[in-house]
């Protein structure tokens, strides 16, 4: 029998590995989001300084819709990140699916993928996305919530 393959992880100080994995990964993957079709990814550029930047954190990550709305991402906690299929989808390592809370989508963080030292200390702990933005979200491979059946 082969190895398990190993689950996707940051590249890098911060630095986001955004190439597509084979779907047979998607397994590994602890909270990924499938967003709604025609969606894309924008992705800050790291800013270069020669003086030592302590905690600012990784450049922004954002789901780009259709008519230009860009919805931020925790970008410290992407571990997985594809929009060649027509959609973007992400994978989290450290967050969790929580249900939904007056009308919204909400994931929790719930352990940080990098030294506290490389994070930013105004990182949100809870992001709060709208059902029209998602298609899906699996959780360890299973789904968990679809836009066509949102009471799962």
């Amino acid at each position: 029998m082969g190895e398990r393959p190993k689950r996707p992880r940051p590249v890098g100080k911060v630095g986001l590995r955004f190439e597509p994995h084979p779907q047979s990964d998607m397994a590994d993957v602890p909270l990924l989001i499938e967003f709604a079709p025609h969606t894309s990814f924008y992705r800050e550029r790291e800013r270069v300084s020669q003086l030592p930047i302590i905690r600012n954190g990784p450049a922004g990550t954002f789901v780009v819709f259709p008519r230009g709305l860009r919805v931020s991402l925790p970008t410290d906690q992407i571990i997985f990140a594809d929009d060649t299929g027509g959609y973007a989808r992400v994978g989290f390592g450290g967050m969790q699916f929580a249900g939904s809370e007056e009308g919204r989508l909400v994931f929790v963080r719930i352990r940080e993928l990098f030294p506290e030292d490389q994070l930013s200390p105004a990182r949100r702990h809870k992001m709060l996305l709208d059902p029209q933005w998602v298609a899906t979200i699996a959780v360890d491979g299973r789904p968990v919530w679809s836009a066509r059946s949102p009471s799962r």
